[in-house]
């Protein structure tokens, strides 16, 4: 260390630096089950971006999951239903990297480098370290911490791209500045990485439209699993919040609650918002409903299978990662 070893690693000493080529690398906590949220607001998109011929690399942030320690067990658990779930999604090793990230020490070791480059008043005043420890009495350093190893996940691969929520933007414009901070002390050596959006990450809960979907909602019908078998979807979609108009329209500041359904539907068919609305011209709320039940069950039936089947083989599954 002494002699610079650890920083040489990884500055560059390019004097004509060529253009950074397109990378795109993303990262999923192994927290169990994936609900549709993060299927279509992640998972699908990183599939497209595969089959599509870019250079991929997938990560399921392990580290990132042990911000409040979980039991070695249920970590380990997780981790192998998270990998059953990316190849059930169609996540394919031949055609993208994806890996473990405590398999990697060096995204350890460069959070390190990148968290001496910032400091504590630029991270807590990030977004999610405020939203998150709000309610808590100690805080742990890592919850702190987190966005500079989110950093580091990115940019060890030198990621040009990253698919994120927009709830994520001032994450990864940490990203930027640790990188031009690097590069203006060492030399050219990460790109600064650009965002992907997906609209898919803009589902909402079922039950409270107001809220963003997730599976920490104490209402279990908030949040549609991947791993829902048909009848728990149908129970679900029925029971999803609307309003008190009986047409099917997009209006997403207006009518929060039916135009999440529309928005689902036209993610798992591939229509338009607009196609959709005109297709069921005359339904009304409760009849459209069971319209997007019938699509959310045929598009989640195959990964919901194929779930199944990669989590009987553990021994494969322990040889993904």
């Amino acid at each position: 260390f002494r002699d610079g070893t650890i920083i040489k690693r990884y500055a560059s000493s390019d004097s004509k630096p060529a253009p950074w080529p397109r990378k795109v690398f993303s990262g999923v906590q192994p927290t169990g089950a994936l609900h549709i949220g993060n299927y279509l607001g992640a998972v699908k998109r990183w599939v497209e971006l595969q089959e599509a011929g870019e250079d991929v690399t997938y990560c399921i942030v392990d580290l990132h999951s042990m911000t409040i320690p979980p039991e070695p067990e249920t970590l380990r658990h997780n981790t192998l239903q998270m990998t059953a779930t990316l190849l059930a999604c169609g996540i394919d090793p031949a055609k993208a990297t994806l890996f473990l990230q405590s398999a990697v020490p060096q995204h350890a070791e460069l959070s390190w480098i990148l968290g001496c480059l910032t400091t504590m008043a630029r991270l807590t005043h990030l977004p999610q370290y405020k939203e998150k420890s709000v309610n808590m009495k100690e805080i742990p350093l890592g919850l702190y911490l987190y966005p500079v190893l989110q950093a580091a996940d990115i940019m060890l691969y030198k990621a040009t791209h990253v698919p994120v929520g927009e709830d994520q933007i001032q994450q990864l414009q940490l990203a930027q500045s640790l990188a031009r901070a690097f590069n203006n002390k060492y030399g050219r050596t990460f790109p600064f990485c650009e965002t992907l959006v997906n609209d898919g990450s803009r589902l909402k809960s079922l039950r409270d439209p107001a809220k963003k979907m997730s599976k920490s909602d104490p209402d279990p019908k908030s949040c549609i699993m991947l791993v829902d078998p048909p009848e728990l979807v149908l129970e679900k979609v029925k029971k999803s919040v609307t309003d008190f108009r009986s047409e099917v329209t997009f209006e997403p500041e207006q009518r929060t609650g039916v135009s999440n359904l529309v928005t689902i539907h036209s993610l798992v068919t591939g229509r338009t918002v607009d196609e959709i609305c005109q297709e069921v011209t005359g339904k009304n709320t409760g009849q459209y409903k069971l319209v997007v039940a019938e699509a959310l069950i045929e598009h989640l039936r195959p990964i919901r299978e194929r779930i199944v089947q990669y989590t009987r083989d553990v021994c494969y599954l322990a040889g993904v990662n």
